[in-house]
């Protein structure tokens, strides 16, 4: 069998996507797991959530930003007030744990960037709120000292993957719990995948040595985690997760 792993992020709490996930990792006989990040942070299931990936042993957590919120003493977040109370010295032990990236042969796994796991690799933010990609030659340039040929990143929640120049590969492997979002920094902005799917991503070790890399969809049953978003007090997460799109007011 051909050496593969599943590259997942952005979990948010939702177990119910997360389940069906894995389920879809066992069935291809995946082994290795890398979890980008920002698991627990989300008014669905965060302890649900924590069981499945504490209980992995073949998975590599990534410390994401909303992870590393959780390790703050306090926050005005809503999201942080929902979650917080949940997180018991195990849980939060465990997260302790988490890399700042971390490293495989040729490639390298981070949140956001190799550098801050709360910024963007491959998009910006303009000062009236606009989405776009950043030029191909300056993401070649923010990353000149990254000697990995791949980076996988999360963080925007939008799959992607970019070819460089300089012959880096750059994938964004999208989020398994929330497909879109607004958010206020660097400036209010959405980001949004347009589909209730979770998605993941999946690399495969070829014959030649090189890596193939493979953007998975999951269906899941999204009405439930919507539900239970909406239940607790969360309509912009109920709506998302239905929809793939943010919602403004």
């Amino acid at each position: 069998m051909r050496e593969s792993i599943a590259i997942i992020s952005d979990i948010h709490g939702n177990s119910v996507a997360l389940e069906a996930v894995l389920k879809d990792i066992a069935a291809r006989k995946i082994q290795s797991i890398v979890n980008l990040g920002d698991s627990l942070f989300g008014p669905i299931d965060p302890l649900g959530t924590a069981k499945h990936l504490m209980n992995n042993t073949n998975i590599v957590n990534i410390m994401g930003n909303c992870d590393q919120i959780l390790l703050d003493k306090e926050s005005n977040s809503a999201t942080y007030k929902f979650v917080s109370p949940m997180i018991n010295n195990e849980i939060e032990n465990w997260i302790r744990t988490f890399k700042d990236t971390w490293v495989f042969e040729d490639i390298l796994f981070c949140h956001g960037s190799p550098f801050h796991n709360d910024k963007y690799l491959l998009e910006e933010v303009n000062e009236m709120g606009v989405v776009s990609y950043k030029n191909p030659n300056q993401i070649a340039a923010e990353l000149e000292e990254v000697p990995q040929q791949f980076l996988f990143c999360g963080h925007s929640h939008v799959f992607k993957t970019f070819y460089l120049s300089n012959g880096k590969l750059i994938i964004n492997s999208g989020s398994v719990g929330l497909p879109a979002y607004h958010d206020d920094e660097p400036f209010p902005h959405v980001m949004e995948s347009f589909s209730p799917y979770a998605e993941y991503v999946i690399a495969y070790k070829t014959a030649e040595k090189n890596w193939s890399i493979e953007h998975v969809m999951i269906h899941y049953d999204w009405e439930k985690a919507s539900s239970i978003a909406e239940a607790n007090g969360r309509e912009d997460y109920a709506f998302a997760l239905r929809t793939g799109r943010a919602l403004v007011r």
